[in-house]
C-alpha cells in the first residue's frame, strides 16, 4: 500500500462540507452502492455529506472498467483488483479536488440523506474469524477458567462459515431470534425468543481478486486479495449458542443477521494508518511456514467503538452511551493476511465480493470490550446506563451502533461510517 498524493492533508475538495469531514473527505473516498428516487441501484463513492454517482461521470472517468462501475453490485469492479482501484482513486481525487471540474461533476452529487443505501456486493459467501485473543480469552474463561485458550487457538486462525443470506446493511431491524435454549434450573430444552441478544464489535474484509479452486493464496499474495473494509456487527444469540454449538459450532445464535456498515473503505485510503500489528508474547508458537510472513503485515489501525441508546434514552434526547473503545490491531491475534491466506489454504476459491469477519475485537482493558457478554461477564454484572436503566444483554427497542475511525500523525483522519441496528420483538 502506497502513500501518494491522494492522501496529501493539504488536498481539498471543492464539495461543500468535504474538508474536515469526519468520516468522508477527500482523502477517503470509499466505495457504495445506492438508490434514490428515479435512480436504480448504483454505484457511488462518498465524499463530505453526498454520494459521488459514479455512473452517471461515465464520460468524465473514461477509462475501460466503466462497464463494472455501470453494475447495480460492485462484484465485477472488486474483482479487477488493486490496479483498477488506483486508477479510480487518482482519478476521483482530481475530479473532487479541481473546481474546473465542478460543472460536470456537481449534477452528480446525491445528499446521503436523499439516498437508500445497500450492500455493496452481492455476497456469495460470508465467513467469520475468531481473531481477537482478548475476546477469546475472555469469553473461554466463562466456560474454563483454568484453561480458556484451547490448544489450537495460537496455530491456527480460527474461523467459520456464516450464512451469507442474512448478511444486510447497516438499518436493518434486528429481529429477536428464537430457538432452543437450555436455562441452568431445566432439565430439558425450551423453544423461544432468546434472552441473551448480543452484539460483536467487529471489521468486515471485502475480497477483490478470487483464487482457483485448489490453488490456495500464498501469504504474501494474500494483501492483493483484499478489496477493502467495513463494520461488522455478528448478532448473537448467548443462550442459543450455549446449547447448540457443541460439536459443530453457532447455528441458529449466529445466523439470523449480521450487519455491515454501506462502504467499501478501499486499502489505498487506508496505507497511512497502518501500524504495527499484534506482538506476540514471548513463548508463543511462531506461525506455521504457510503464515509466517503475515506475522509481519501491518495491523489495521482502526479506533473502532460501540455506542448504546435505548428507546428511553432517545425518548428523553439522551446521548447514546459508549460501551467500548480500542484499536483492531491491538485486539487480533492474527493478521488480516493470515487468515485470507488460512481461509484458502485447502485450496477454497474466495470470490469477489465475499466477506470475511474478523470475529469480536475486544483489547486488553476494561473499556475495549467488544461484546456485553463480556461486559456483564455473563450476565453477573449487568451496566447501568445514564437513563439509570440495566444491561446485561440486548433488550427490545435497544440500538447498537458501531463507529471507525482512522488517524495517525501528519495525515487527515478518515471513517468507515456507522453500523446501526435497533432490536425488535
Amino acid at each position: 500500500m502506497t502513500i501518494d498524493h491522494t492522501h496529501d492533508p493539504a488536498l481539498r475538495s471543492w464539495v461543500e462540507g468535504a474538508d474536515g469531514h469526519p468520516d468522508f473527505p477527500i482523502q477517503n473516498l470509499p466505495l457504495c452502492i445506492f438508490s434514490s428516487e428515479g435512480l436504480e441501484r448504483r454505484a457511488g463513492v462518498a465524499i463530505g455529506d453526498f454520494l459521488l454517482d459514479l455512473p452517471a461521470i461515465a464520460e468524465a472517468l473514461g477509462e475501460a472498467w466503466v462497464e463494472e462501475l455501470a453494475s447495480p453490485v460492485l462484484n465485477g469492479f472488486l474483482a479487477l483488483g488493486r490496479d483498477a482501484r488506483v486508477a479510480l482513486r487518482h482519478r476521483l481525487s482530481e475530479l473532487l479536488g479541481d473546481v474546473s471540474h465542478r460543472d460536470v461533476i456537481e449534477a452528480a452529487l446525491i445528499g446521503q440523506s436523499e439516498a437508500t443505501m445497500h450492500l455493496p456486493t452481492l455476497v456469495g459467501d460470508y465467513t467469520d474469524f475468531y481473531v481477537g485473543i482478548h475476546h477469546a480469552t475472555n469469553v473461554g474463561r466463562q466456560f474454563r477458567p483454568d484453561n480458556p485458550l484451547l490448544p489450537n487457538y495460537k496455530y491456527v486462525p480460527i474461523g467459520y462459515h456464516g450464512r451469507a443470506s442474512s448478511v444486510r446493511v447497516s438499518g436493518e431491524p434486528v429481529i429477536r431470534p428464537s430457538g432452543q435454549r437450555k436455562p441452568p434450573e431445566a432439565e430439558t430444552p425450551v423453544f423461544g425468543p432468546s434472552r441473551r441478544l448480543d452484539y460483536e464489535l467487529e471489521l468486515g474484509v471485502w475480497i477483490g481478486p478470487g483464487n482457483a479452486l485448489g490453488q490456495p493464496i500464498p501469504i504474501d499474495e494474500a494483501a492483493s486479495h483484499v478489496a477493502g473494509y467495513c463494520l461488522l456487527n455478528d448478532w448473537s444469540a448467548r443462550d442459543l449458542q450455549a446449547w447448540e454449538y457443541q460439536p459443530l459450532g453457532p447455528f441458529l445464535a449466529k445466523n439470523f443477521l449480521t450487519s455491515v456498515s454501506p462502504f467499501v473503505v478501499t486499502p489505498e485510503a487506508m496505507a497511512p494508518f497502518m501500524t504495527a500489528p499484534f506482538a506476540r508474547p514471548d513463548g508463543d508458537p511462531a506461525p506455521l511456514d504457510y503464515l509466517a510472513g503475515g506475522s509481519d503485515a501491518p495491523g489495521l489501525g482502526l479506533t473502532v467503538e460501540a455506542y448504546l441508546s435505548t428507546a428511553t434514552m432517545r425518548e428523553a434526547g439522551t446521548k447514546p452511551h459508549r460501551l467500548s473503545r480500542g484499536v483492531a490491531a491491538e485486539a487480533m491475534y492474527w493478521t488480516v493476511e493470515q487468515i485470507v491466506t488460512h481461509h484458502s489454504a485447502n485450496g477454497c476459491n474466495l470470490q469477489p465480493g465475499d466477506l470475511i469477519g474478523t470475529g469480536t475485537l475486544s483489547t486488553a482493558s476494561a473499556d475495549g470490550l467488544g461484546s456485553l457478554l463480556e461486559i456483564s461477564q455473563g450476565g453477573k454484572a449487568p451496566l447501568t446506563l445514564p437513563s439509570g436503566e440495566q444491561r446485561a444483554f440486548l433488550e427490545d427497542g435497544d440500538e447498537l451502533i458501531l463507529r471507525g475511525r482512522a488517524e495517525a500523525p501528519g495525515y487527515v483522519s478518515i471513517g468507515l461510517g456507522e453500523c446501526r441496528g435497533v432490536v425488535v420483538g
